[in-house]
């Protein structure tokens, strides 16, 4: 049941056979009589999103918009953007770990643009025959059971390379070199597989792992009331300067590290 004049939101964990598939579900919904905004950070993930009720408007950050009113595909979600929703606007958010998308849909699953309709993606219309069915059942839980139900017969096998690239997590390591040595494969092979399947490159992906190394620290000084050691953060992550890192942040979230800094500040104070 909906709280009326409230802004809902929160997260929906995934059953354990889908596990590897998603990483969770987000749902937020709008009861009030303002539109709400709120910030998408980069996540490398492909997001299958729907709209119900009114609009939701995505803004990138070059002010580009994209209204949606039935569902969306995008992804991989590499840089932050914005989202509004208006009044009695609800959106339901799958959120595809690794390779998953491209093994329910393929690799033409992923475009080079901000987003993608699904029907660029499919000859048939099933993602909007997904969203009509998903209108006519109000309980959020049981949307989330029924877009799993509907995912499940489409999903194919992993390609054997691509299970040695999801299961690599040693960062400290070239995934492309170790994965060619071992398989007796060219780098260019196991390269072309990454970005096949998981819709962004190894070197893409390591830059975004060194960047989240960033955050963690400078979460872990603000959490500890320690000033920011910037290079501390510098060399502790593998940048080669100061201007590299204010380069990352500015790519991923569109701020410096000082303006993250000073809002990751100002939350920690609202929590207090």
């Amino acid at each position: 049941m909906q709280n009326q004049g409230t802004y809902n939101t929160g997260s929906i964990a995934v059953p354990a056979p889908f596990e590897e598939i998603f990483s969770h579900f987000y749902f937020a919904e709008n009861n009030t009589d303002q539109a709400a905004t709120h910030t998408l950070l980069p996540s490398y993930q492909t997001m299958m999103a729907f709209s119900f009720g009114a609009p939701i408007v995505l803004t990138t950050r070059e002010k580009d918009e994209l209204v949606m009113d039935t569902c969306l595909v995008a992804g991989p979600i590499k840089q932050a953007f914005n989202y509004t929703l208006s009044p009695g606007a609800s959106l339901l958010v799958a959120n595809f770990k690794d390779d998953a998308f491209s093994r329910f849909f393929g690799s033409a699953a992923f475009a080079q643009n901000f987003s993608t309709h699904p029907d660029t993606l499919l000859q048939d219309d099933c993602f909007t025959v997904l969203w009509k069915e998903l209108c006519h059942i109000p309980a959020t839980q049981d949307r989330v059971n029924h877009l799993l139900a509907f995912c499940q017969p489409y999903l194919r096998n992993r390609h054997p390379i691509v299970e040695q690239i999801a299961g690599f997590y040693d960062h400290s390591l070239s995934t492309i070199k170790e994965i060619s040595e071992k398989n007796q494969l060219s780098e260019r092979s196991v390269q072309m597989h990454h970005k096949k399947h998981f819709g962004y490159s190894a070197k893409e992906i390591a830059r975004y792992h060194r960047f989240l190394k960033a955050i963690e620290m400078i979460g872990a000084s603000t959490g500890s009331d320690r000033k920011v050691d910037w290079f501390d953060i510098i060399e502790g992550c593998g940048y080669y300067d100061q201007s590299q890192l204010i380069h990352d942040f500015k790519h991923y979230l569109h701020l410096s590290p000082t303006q993250y800094l000073k809002f990751q500040q100002s939350i920690c104070r609202q929590r207090d």
